[in-house]
């Protein structure tokens, strides 16, 4: 089995920026074999939605609405994915969720005040 546990969540003003990390631990087995990990986030009402991903090689995928103010890297020697926010806005605003897999975190908090 595969634990992932984020952190970095919070408030933030509008314009400003946040750091998400996600830590995964557990079998190193499995750990190996993840090649894609991410994030993803949920909204109230809304659908989860993917915010961006990246494979072990590194190569990455943004979701339209972040491209070019978010960016996804990864240390595949410590297990972590992270995500830098720039720019934040009110509508990235949700629940963000780390994913590895076949793996979910349990959510980090991102509020945006307008």
């Amino acid at each position: 089995q595969v634990q992932l546990v984020e952190s970095g969540g919070g408030l933030v003003q509008a314009g400003g920026s946040l750091r998400l990390s996600c830590v995964a631990s557990g079998s190193i087995f499995m750990i190996n074999v993840i090649n894609v990990m991410g994030w993803y986030r949920q909204a109230p009402g809304k659908q989860r939605e993917l915010v961006a991903t990246i494979t072990r090689a590194g190569t990455t995928i943004y979701a339209d609405s972040v491209r070019g103010r978010f960016t996804i890297s990864r240390d595949n020697s410590k297990n972590t994915v992270t995500l830098q926010m720039n720019s934040l806005k009110a509508e990235d605003t949700a629940v963000y969720y780390c994913y590895g897999q076949s793996f979910w975190g349990q959510g980090t908090q991102v509020t945006v005040s307008s």
